[in-house]
């Protein structure tokens, strides 16, 4: 008879919540992306761990302190993994953002193979797989995320260790052509043949990884049909599954719907003179296609003078990685553009584009998605994209159109009723946008009623369930919400 699971254990790189020296000592910050927007609501009140750095290579004597209080308001306990500065700028800035980031989004000439950053990012992961081995049991669920911590299970089957150990990758995953050109290539495939189960967001990234371990492992055979298949590689087996990550759709829906939200999305409607509104919100990255997208609406305008003073793009740019000097030129050319099609095209009483490179509340951004009548979301490569969901849960009038990347991970969910563009083709996205400009109110709810249907019945515990069935044949039931009132009393 198996044994219980005690609990869920997630691995990331970074904990949910980042320590920020301010003017007046430290401070615990909530952390944001995709990963804790789809975990936080998981780990809450079920006994949870995560796993991660903390953020700083510096911290303060009473870190963990500052960390247990976030525990008790988050509902699952915090453990931290300590790195260097050393230790962060080879294996995050280098490994992981300067070899895996740009190579597993089809942008291999941005890659910087230095063997430094390399044996750096070993020495992180079998750091990070030593406070697992220590600091979990044998009952527990262990899952891994994303390309930082590939090594995990490599290294506690190393030591040892025996886990029922998962691991799911956020981005994409690049077809063998690609994959090839990694030095270490063949390390890296043996080292996520150790888990028990590997997730993708999509089939394509799952039959991109089975190219690449066939051309590594010719010896290997993949049996079954489905999102799930198993691996046979002949002394043992491991599966491999198709997973798509989405989001907690109640949670924006609901959000949509207070009152204070539909008046911020009305303000906002008002102060456009209602004109009609195309949005773009992203993380401040070259993998996003901000510049492509900008390109895109000066081709619009020029393409179709009949849409003059009559929309505004507004393009919402969340800071990221701001000491990097890529990421600085990222947002010069950004700002340049902007500066360039406002000159071209503004008239008194019309900015085309209003742009805003900054972190959003949660409600402010809410009612700018429920206030856009067109979601134009472009990335060049994206293993999702959490975005193009979130606009559609915040659509609460249906009234909207997503137009989005046929790049992104969404777009093998969402293609039905999606309008599909390529990013690079600035002509395609013009035509879509003028075509989606004049749809008329029941073309859009037919398709965005589709959308959402599909974002809801398909949300982050479905995911959650779908990725524990596959791995261990659990559900997120299976971790029951602890009775916090009573709990606090023992």
């Amino acid at each position: 008879m198996e044994p219980e699971l005690r609990r869920l254990v997630v691995v990331s790189n970074r904990l949910p919540a980042a320590l920020k020296k301010e003017d007046d000592g430290w401070r615990v910050k909530a952390g944001g992306g995709g990963l804790v927007t789809a975990l936080a609501p998981v780990l809450k009140n079920r006994g949870g761990l995560w796993i991660g750095w903390s953020g700083t290579s510096d911290p303060p004597a009473d870190e963990d302190a500052l960390l247990a209080d976030f525990s008790s308001e988050a509902g699952y306990e915090l453990l931290t993994v300590p790195l260097t500065e050393q230790e962060v700028e080879g294996y995050y800035y280098g490994f992981s953002n300067e070899i895996i980031w740009p190579l597993f989004h089809d942008l291999q000439t941005r890659c910087k193979f230095d063997p430094v950053f390399w044996r750096t990012y070993l020495d992180v992961n079998f750091k990070f797989a030593e406070v697992v081995a220590r600091k979990t049991t044998q009952d527990d669920y262990i899952w891994i995320h994303d390309y930082h911590l590939m090594h995990q299970a490599f290294f506690l089957k190393s030591m040892g260790v025996k886990r029922n150990i998962g691991f799911f990758l956020h981005i994409p995953f690049p077809p063998p052509d690609i994959f090839m050109k990694l030095p270490w290539r063949g390390k890296l495939i043996q080292a996520l043949t150790e888990y028990d189960l590997v997730g993708f967001q999509t089939i394509q990234d799952r039959k991109n990884f089975v190219g690449c371990l066939q051309k590594l492992m010719p010896e290997v055979r993949i049996e079954g049909r489905g999102a799930v298949v198993t691996v046979n590689m002949g002394t043992r087996k491991f599966r491999l599954g198709a997973f798509p990550i989405s989001i907690d759709f109640n949670q924006f829906a609901d959000m949509a719907h207070r009152p204070e939200v539909g008046q911020k999305a009305f303000e906002l409607k008002e102060a456009l003179r209602h004109r009609k509104i195309i949005l773009g919100v992203d993380r401040l990255d070259y993998t996003k296609g901000i510049p492509e997208r900008i390109r895109s609406i000066q081709t619009l305008l020029r393409r179709y003078p009949d849409l003059s003073g009559r929309m505004n793009f507004i393009q919402i740019a969340v800071p990221s990685r701001e000491e990097v000097d890529e990421y600085k030129e990222l947002r010069t050319e950004i700002e340049q553009l902007v500066g360039h099609v406002n000159g071209e095209f503004s008239c008194p009483g019309w900015v085309p584009v209003h742009y805003h490179y900054r972190n959003f509340p949660p409600e402010e951004l809410v009612a700018y998605y429920a206030a856009a009548d067109i979601g134009l979301v472009t990335p060049l490569r994206d293993g999702m994209n959490l975005v193009a969901k979130e606009y559609c849960a915040c659509n609460i009038s249906e009234n909207g159109v997503l137009v989005l990347s046929e790049f992104a991970g969404a777009a093998a969910q969402l293609q039905k009723d999606a309008y599909l563009v390529n990013p690079y083709d600035m002509d395609g996205i013009a035509k879509a946008l003028h075509r989606a400009f004049y749809w008329d109110k029941a073309t859009c709810r037919d398709h965005m009623s589709k959308l959402r249907d599909q974002i809801r019945k398909n949300n982050i515990y479905w995911w959650v369930d779908s990725f524990l069935q596959a791995g261990i044949s659990k559900s997120l039931g299976d971790f029951p919400e602890v009775d916090t009132v009573n709990f606090a009393r023992i």
